[in-house]
């Protein structure tokens, strides 16, 4: 059986993977919840320039409760901080960053993510939501598509043969990190590449709808050290 974990654990175990995949000089967007927790978990030996879509390059690390600035907040209405450096601009112009295709990566959490790349993460029909916001431009936009989640919800998998809810972005997935490993979306399906300490190949699959390519390489999938 995988080991259990509590809730922060999991989610900081997730975001400390997904940093691992960023390179110095990245511009990276972040998205609301569980993605925005990857500012906390970037090297400090490498340079990333992390863009909140309504108009920053340069968030720092989340801010506690003591130093939150009102004036200083994502897309998604959560407190953030700014580097020495950051810089300000239109809602516009961000977006003309996301179009023109200069965005290196962006993580996203996702309410399903199927065999093909196909993401659900905006809406569940007859719920109440603001929109699609800037998702369907940044999965399109960004170089790299990383959907940082946990793996399944109330105990269903969120990894699927074909996504049931409606698409946020079509073929678009590139990787995908939880808690029981790293998947990435290949022509033939989704490979594990790696698997996370504790959690067994039937473990990840029982949790997966989708069937899983093993990967030749597999690897244990590295975690921060307190965990």
């Amino acid at each position: 059986m995988a080991i259990q974990r509590e809730k922060h654990q999991i989610r900081r175990m997730i975001a400390w993977r997904v940093a691992q995949e960023l390179h110095d000089g990245d511009v990276v967007n972040l998205g609301i919840g569980l993605p925005s927790l990857v500012a906390n978990e970037t090297s400090s030996d490498i340079e990333i320039l992390l863009q909140a879509e309504n108009g920053l390059i340069g968030i720092g690390e989340m801010p506690d409760k003591a130093n939150i600035d009102p004036d200083l907040v994502n897309a998604g209405g959560q407190p953030i901080t700014a580097t020495a450096g950051a810089c300000t601009f239109h809602s516009a112009d961000s977006f003309t960053i996301i179009r023109g295709g200069h965005v290196d990566a962006t993580v996203l959490g996702a309410l399903q993510v199927d065999q093909f790349g196909n993401l659900a993460n905006w809406i569940i029909p007859g719920k109440m939501v603001p929109g699609m916001g800037g998702a369907m431009d940044l999965v399109v936009g960004a170089k790299k598509v990383i959907v940082a989640m946990e793996h399944t919800v109330k105990g269903k998998p969120k990894l699927l043969k074909h996504c049931s809810l409606p698409l946020t972005a079509a073929n678009q997935v590139d990787l995908i990190v939880t808690e029981l490993g790293v998947i990435k979306i290949t022509e033939q399906g989704m490979m594990l590449t790696e698997l996370a300490p504790g959690t067994t190949i039937d473990d990840i699959q029982a949790a997966t709808e989708a069937e899983l390519i093993i990967s030749p390489d597999l690897k244990a999938m590295p975690i921060p050290s307190d965990l």
